[in-house]
């Protein structure tokens, strides 16, 4: 089981196999916004942080879309998910995967653009 203390990133292929999935069906996973990938050394990559008992962490799709509404690029939106944040004395994916979503969602909103 992934932990919040981890912060490997895993490909597309390495999720398939976690999720139990294919590859296309991961990429999907990343169009509908359930997960958000960056390209690290040219591969697309998934925080480790962002599954959680074999499955995309629930609360992130719904946070997701409320920060691209808000202006938020995708790069942006990893930063800032990834990053510590003053008002939640932690990184807004750690508070997510402490299960404080409205507060993580309040204050991404507060911050649109």
């Amino acid at each position: 089981m992934t932990t919040a203390s981890d912060d490997s990133w895993l490909s597309v292929p390495d999720l398939a196999e976690l999720l139990d999935t294919t590859p296309s069906k991961v990429r999907r996973l990343v169009e509908d916004r359930a997960l958000l990938a960056q390209r690290i050394d040219g591969v697309l990559k998934v925080p480790a942080r962002f599954i959680r008992d074999g499955e995309p962490l629930h609360e992130l799709r719904g946070t997701l879309v409320l920060l691209a509404d808000s202006g938020f690029s995708d790069d942006e939106a990893m930063n800032w998910l990834l990053s510590d944040d003053d008002m939640l004395d932690m990184a807004p994916i750690d508070a997510l995967l402490a299960g404080r979503k409205a507060e993580v969602r309040r204050i991404a909103q507060a911050l649109g653009f």
